[in-house]
């Protein structure tokens, strides 16, 4: 099952439960995906769908830290909600150890040798690591190894 099909079926779901923040999350998600094959006139497949969730998560995370500012602690549990529920249809998150093996592979390949490679670095780790570690994640793991 693809990744529009499961949100189609969890919204229908979330929809009988009444569950309110679970159904505007996947409406987000759905906005987000349409807005992007309208602007650009293409369908998006399972991985640049989990690409629009990370960018999601993360500008929920830049929201929470501009709530937590302002004392709005209301807001801070509404925003950490959705990512939750952004999480779910996220692919199985890379521990440390799996990365960093991904990571020297992707390092011998390329013949990196200093932080001055980085950029030889980071689309083949990206690509091989798909929605597995975010680019941050990505890109801390090689300054660590190429120190």
């Amino acid at each position: 099952m693809s990744l529009k099909e499961q949100l189609k079926n969890d919204l229908k779901e979330a929809m009988r439960a009444k569950d309110i923040v679970k159904r505007d999350t996947i409406r987000s998600i759905n906005t987000m995906i349409k807005q992007i094959e309208v602007d650009e006139r293409k369908d998006l497949d399972d991985n640049d769908i989990v690409k629009l969730i990370q960018k999601g998560i993360k500008q929920r995370k830049d929201a929470i830290e501009q709530y937590k500012s302002a004392s709005r602690d209301d807001l801070v549990a509404t925003e950490q909600s959705q990512i939750d529920i952004f999480k779910l249809y996220l692919p199985k998150q890379l521990d440390e150890t799996e990365l960093e093996a991904i990571i020297k592979d992707v390092i011998a390949q390329t013949n990196a040798t200093s932080l001055k490679d980085m950029g030889k670095i980071m689309n083949p780790a990206k690509e091989k690591i798909g929605g597995g570690a975010t680019g941050k994640q990505i890109n801390e793991m090689v300054k660590k190894l190429l120190r």
